[in-house]
């Protein structure tokens, strides 16, 4: 069974058959977010940014609340969350709890398989989900190479032709291999995760409230939080960005956001910019273009619906 739900907020869900045909694989099409049912898990393949941020504003209305597992089927994707980034290549997933604030980035060319899976359910198999969020799980060998040829199995072979029993088993054995592929995790890593993991959500939480402060900075993060500067680049130590990198990228994406609005057309490139938290229009130009590639005024004579992964792959932030 399928589940459509549209992108409208608090939309009702509505039931497409089975036997409906599906979106070919590499359709860009923004459309409704479509979820299909695998015993109490859910299913969705996505192909574009549009569609990533449509996956994750109806699973964050989901109940009961969910982990989603992001597994990379073709390209290059990337899942944020706790300040952690995870590249993900073909095979690889990661895990991000549903009800936080998380990012996926899917660039054009890339597919993604994304995997709802009831929190309650998941921690019956995996110990403190959460502090292994945007943890990459290499599809290279062990038990995560297995996990990652189930699930791609599956899903090419079986998607919509499986249910009721069939469909509860298979939810079973994924959750057994997935269980087995984190228990892999070194116990080093699980309990330094497992100890910084509550510091860590409120300091995201705490940047994603304050992000268009102009004084935001790790010092003063650290001292609203309570910790010493010293530890709070200790959380980020172990993933892909700092903690300047992270607030830079975070406000990026919204002023990116924003000089595409509808509603901000009569804004200036300037007032957009001090909106997001820069104080300098000659550094939001500096590190807006070192990040997209072009600068904010060639952004927005862009098309009104480009593709932002396109745009920003594998280009670095530069403070």
């Amino acid at each position: 069974m399928t589940y459509t739900e549209s992108s409208a907020a608090g939309a009702d869900s509505c039931r497409r058959p089975a036997d409906q045909a599906a979106p070919h694989p590499q359709s860009h099409a923004r459309g409704p977010a479509a979820w299909t049912e695998l015993g109490d898990l859910l299913a969705m393949e996505i192909d574009s940014e549009g569609q990533a941020r449509l996956a994750r504003a109806s699973g964050a209305r989901m109940h009961p609340p969910r982990f989603f597992l992001h597994l990379q089927l073709e390209g290059e994707g990337i899942v944020r969350q706790d300040g952690r980034e995870a590249l993900l290549r073909a095979g690889d997933f990661t895990l991000c709890d549903g009800t936080r604030h998380y990012e996926i980035s899917c660039p054009g060319g890339s597919r993604i398989l994304v995997l709802g899976v009831p929190t309650t359910k998941l921690r019956r198999h995996v110990a403190c989900p959460e502090s292994l969020a945007a943890t990459p799980m290499r599809a290279a060998a062990g038990v995560a190479g297995l996990m990652s040829g189930f699930l791609r199995h599956y899903w090419l072979q079986c998607r919509y032709s499986l249910g009721g029993e069939s469909a509860e088993q298979i939810a079973a054995a994924v959750l057994d291999i997935l269980g087995a592929a984190y228990a892999q995790v070194p116990r080093t890593h699980a309990e330094r995760s497992s100890r910084g993991s509550a510091h860590r959500i409120r300091i995201i939480s705490y940047i994603h409230a304050h992000l268009y402060d102009s004084d935001l900075s790790p010092a003063h993060i650290a001292r609203a939080c309570r910790i010493t500067t010293r530890y709070l680049h200790y959380l980020f130590s172990d993933g892909d960005e700092t903690v300047a990198r992270y607030i830079l990228g975070r406000r990026l994406e919204a002023s990116s956001q924003a000089l595409l609005a509808d509603s901000q057309r009569g804004r200036t490139v300037t007032a957009i910019a001090f909106d997001h938290g820069f104080n300098s229009a000659t550094h939001f130009g500096r590190v807006f273009r070192a990040h997209f590639g072009v600068t904010p005024r060639e952004y927005r004579a862009r098309p009104r619906r480009p593709d932002p992964g396109r745009l920003t792959a594998a280009v670095p932030l530069h403070i």
